[in-house]
């Protein structure tokens, strides 16, 4: 599948955007990090679901601003998004993080839930642990270790992540907003 143009705004533009043209600001982190914080007036539509609302977002006739907390997911819901909306997709350079730098409003529940980041880090680490520790009294669980370290490898170079997909069907991180 061909990789969609990218077109990127600043926190700055993408709010004029919201002002002058209605631009709708789709927010593709899970639903447990959207109840957390999320930008103002943004509606959520998950990574995993963003194919599914391609025609939803096209048939609304406005502009779209895609954004996840760094600008990493956005950019793959933009790549499963294509060409095909039939609006102008933009993705927000440096997601939520740059947009509240910028002092654009947020809308909080005053939860907490980790980041998916965090969470990979997490979880990530504490299986290595456990099989190393394992592995002084059954040694083959090392390369259970060495995998999930290989798995981390994988995931910075094709920029995906496995277990970012599997942690998001925990419940804290489907819980809706």
């Amino acid at each position: 599948m061909p990789t969609a143009s990218k077109s990127y705004v600043d926190a700055n533009a993408a709010r004029q955007l919201v002002a002058d043209h209605g631009a709708v600001l789709v927010d593709v982190r899970t639903p447990g990090e959207f109840a957390t914080e999320r930008a103002e007036g943004s509606r959520n539509i998950p990574l995993p679901l963003v194919k599914a609302a391609q025609a939803a977002l096209g048939e609304a006739e406005r502009p779209v601003i895609l954004l996840c907390a760094s600008g990493t997911r956005a950019g793959q819901a933009k790549d499963l998004l294509g060409e095909e909306t039939g609006v102008p997709v933009h993705i927000l350079e440096g997601g939520l993080t740059a947009w509240k730098r910028d002092g654009a409003p947020v809308e909080s529940s005053g939860r907490r839930v980790w980041g998916m980041e965090r969470q990979v880090r997490l979880a990530a680490g504490a299986l290595v642990i456990a099989f190393v520790a394992l592995s002084l009294a059954w040694e083959p669980l090392k390369w259970l270790g060495a995998a999930i370290g290989a798995g981390l490898v994988v995931a910075a170079v094709t920029n995906t992540c496995a277990m970012a997909r599997v942690l998001a069907f925990l419940p804290w991180n489907r819980r809706a907003a």
